[in-house]
């Protein structure tokens, strides 16, 4: 069964995007990127993997799908592109944009939990939760795992990592790596139920 990876940038103070979206101030350190190349190919958006060396058909390793919320979408818009993972299958939940106008991802305005479980059930890779919060919120108890790259910055103000209400879930640590600038990147499990 796929599972679902909530797989997301995040500052010190729990901060995955600036208050008008901007994610361009996390330090970034080459040992970290080239391992995430590596390791995540398919999460570097398409257009930018010729501008890095990666070859743009590089095979995908853990996911297939991505989701994203409206907010999380909206950067790829702005530098030109309706289709940012064009090497994936990509759901956009939206309520206010129109499939026919982006005809290269699929435009979702019905129950998130619901797709998400169908998908689940369906062969494939595991399915990547791009973000934003107000959908990582939505679909907590559906994340099956939780990937955080965690970078020594405070953001101060923005997008926290999830939105919505006090929900507490337990996760269990399963792997923990340290890159050059101090950025973490942390695997954690869902925790059975107790």
């Amino acid at each position: 069964m796929r599972h679902l990876v909530y797989y997301v940038a995040v500052s010190i103070d729990g901060i995955i995007a600036g208050p008008g979206g901007e994610f361009d101030f996390y330090p970034v350190a080459e040992d970290m990127a080239a391992w995430v190349n590596v390791h995540y190919p398919e999460t570097v958006p398409t257009l930018l993997r010729e501008q890095i060396g990666m070859a743009v058909h590089e095979p995908n390793r853990q996911f297939d799908t991505v989701l994203m919320g409206r907010g999380t979408y909206e950067p790829g818009l702005a530098a030109g592109t309706a289709s940012p993972y064009a090497h994936m299958k990509q759901y956009v939940f939206s309520s206010s944009l129109a499939q026919a106008d982006y005809p290269a991802v699929e435009i979702v305005n019905t129950d998130a939990v619901e797709l998400v479980r169908q998908l689940k059930k369906e062969e494939g890779k595991d399915i990547w939760l791009c973000g934003g919060a107000k959908l990582a919120g939505q679909l907590l108890d559906e994340i099956d795992r939780l990937i955080i790259k965690s970078y020594p910055v405070i953001a101060g103000a923005g997008v926290p990592l999830f939105g919505g209400d006090f929900s507490p879930a337990r996760f269990d640590v399963a792997e923990r790596r340290e890159f050059s600038n101090g950025t973490q990147i942390s695997w954690f499990d869902r925790a059975a139920a107790r």
